[in-house]
């Protein structure tokens, strides 16, 4: 029987062992640098496209600039879409929202 898992708000997965088991295989194809095939052959191409949006609405939520209703407009996404990235966010340890900031506000748009 598949072990299902329960996840917070932020999604991080508790003791899943195919989720951690993708976690640590991710890991070492970064390590190995074939982690983009890896990710084209786990991931549908409307997967990857969703975790593209996904991204775009926490660096978006994070630079606090625009309202959700806006970028809601702006990406041209649901509002429950929005909801959900910014529901994440607040559950997200403030480790991780440090680390976000350093790093996903920095990257080119």
């Amino acid at each position: 029987m598949i072990q299902t898992s329960h996840s917070d708000s932020a999604g991080q997965e508790k003791q899943d062992p195919d989720w951690q088991h993708f976690a640590a295989l991710l890991g070492q194809a970064f390590a190995d640098g074939v982690h983009v095939p890896l990710l084209q052959l786990m991931l549908t191409a409307d997967e990857r496209e969703a975790i593209g949006m996904r991204i775009r609405i926490v660096r978006a939520l994070l630079a606090g600039e625009k309202s959700q209703r806006e970028l809601k407009n702006e990406l041209g996404t649901g509002i429950a879409t929005i909801t959900r990235g910014s529901n994440s966010l607040k559950a997200a340890s403030p480790e991780l929202i440090g680390w976000l900031k350093r790093h996903l506000l920095e990257l080119p748009e």
